[in-house]
């Protein structure tokens, strides 16, 4: 008899359980409680700038593994565009230098050795200060570990581990940013070519996983949150959806929870989950990038972070945001624009834009929340837990709720016949 998987939320790391699972022969449900996929990586028409516009701007490596596997297995690899070696341009509002970091494309970090291709006004010697992080423990601070100060921080280590950690970096898990380094700038360029999915999240990411697994006899459900459950001894035994809709799981069922941690803790009373976030400011623009500019430029010295040049709009992301939450709309605009234009070399009026802030972006990554995520396995046989919450051993990334999902269906897969 053919096995069924119940996926709670259609988020990224659900929808990789769901493809990892649908692709093991399992019949899969995917339940969603909202009208649409992709939880915070998702992509909508925005009435303000007539622009289909992602949620959140968010990069990935060549090194993120997990979430390239996850673009292979549904299609749309080709959707993740970068240049063809891994160069980051990096602009300082401050003093107007232009730079660029070349990590090239082997393996082995020999860009170290070429001063040229390194942070500008930064010695071997300064790189070699960030080796702690490498067998760094998530107990420990960032700050306690490594310098930071100088001019490398200020330049790559602070904006590299400000956008991974959603936290200022010294009060960060060196834990965490020890597995950032290790997986990319350890690597070499070979795993730390920026990709960016330039057609949107959803057009890469969530529709064409929908499609696979529709195609493969999936069921998608949305507009269907889970309510709780009801237990059989040590396993799942009901879901419960509203009245008069539950579904009962045979002796062999799984479900694989990848929801929100509130959502989680709710339905599993005592599960240990992050109680602090911080906030992510998006900020989107109609204009056309001018000629040669970057998909991608780093900026310094400013608000902004990042700057996307993506068809038709320049979009901007500013990490551990709290500080811009309640700033007016048009005033944080206003600021923004201005720093895009120094960026990119444009003189122009405020174009037609949009403002994305999300209070409870990530979890803090701090030694403390990062002790308070939760391991996959629950304490009945037939329940797992997916999410970049959950303790996967990176930072709230792309990455890591891929991550989450492919070892959420991995348990799953490994699990005897009842």
């Amino acid at each position: 008899m053919t096995k069924t998987a119940h996926i709670i939320g259609a988020g990224i790391s659900g929808l990789a359980a769901a493809v990892r699972l649908v692709n093991a022969g399992f019949q899969v449900h995917v339940h969603e409680a909202t009208q649409q996929a992709g939880g915070r990586c998702r992509s909508y028409f925005d009435a303000q700038t007539q622009l289909v516009i992602d949620n959140g701007n968010h990069l990935m490596l060549s090194g993120n593994h997990h979430a390239v596997a996850y673009a292979k297995s549904i299609g749309a690899e080709a959707g993740l565009v970068g240049p063809a070696r891994a160069q980051f341009p990096f602009f300082d509002i401050k003093t107007g230098k232009h730079w660029q970091l070349d990590l090239g494309n082997g393996r082995i970090p020999t860009w170290l050795f070429d001063k040229n291709r390194r942070v500008p006004d930064t010695r071997i010697r300064d790189y070699l200060a960030l080796a702690p992080l490498i067998w760094a423990k998530p107990s420990q601070l960032v700050g306690d570990v490594i310098p930071c100060k100088g001019m490398l921080y200020d330049r790559l280590v602070q904006p590299l581990l400000l956008a991974a950690l959603n936290v200022e970096p010294p009060e960060g898990s060196a834990g965490l940013a020890g597995a950032i380094v290790r997986e990319t700038l350890l690597a070499g360029g070979h795993a730390c070519r920026p990709l960016i999915a330039r057609d949107g999240l959803s057009a890469v990411l969530v529709e064409p996983a929908i499609e696979l697994l529709r195609g493969k006899g999936a069921g998608i459900h949305f507009g269907h949150e889970l309510r709780g459950f009801t237990m059989n001894g040590e396993r799942v035994g009901v879901l419960n959806f509203g009245t008069d809709d539950a579904v009962i799981l045979g002796p062999d069922d799984v479900v694989v929870m990848a929801v929100p941690p509130r959502a989680a803790a709710s339905m599993l009373p005592g599960l240990k989950t992050p109680t602090k976030y911080r906030a992510i400011v998006n900020a989107h623009f109609r204009y056309d990038p001018p000629a040669g500019l970057p998909d991608l430029t780093g900026v310094v010295g400013g608000v902004i972070e990042w700057l996307f040049a993506f068809p038709q709009r320049l979009s901007i992301t500013i990490s551990n945001a709290d500080r811009l939450i309640d700033v007016p709309r048009e005033q944080l605009a206003q600021e923004i624009w201005d720093e895009i234009c120094k960026a990119a070399g444009i003189t122009a009026e405020l174009p037609s834009w949009q403002i994305v802030r999300e209070r409870r972006a990530t979890f803090e990554a701090t030694p403390e929340q990062n002790a308070q995520r939760p391991s996959p396995v629950t304490k009945f046989k037939n329940l797992f837990l997916a999410g970049d919450w959950t303790d996967t051993g990176l930072p709230a990334t792309i990455e890591g709720s891929v991550r989450s999902g492919d070892r959420a269906a991995d348990l799953v897969l490994a699990m005897p016949q009842a």
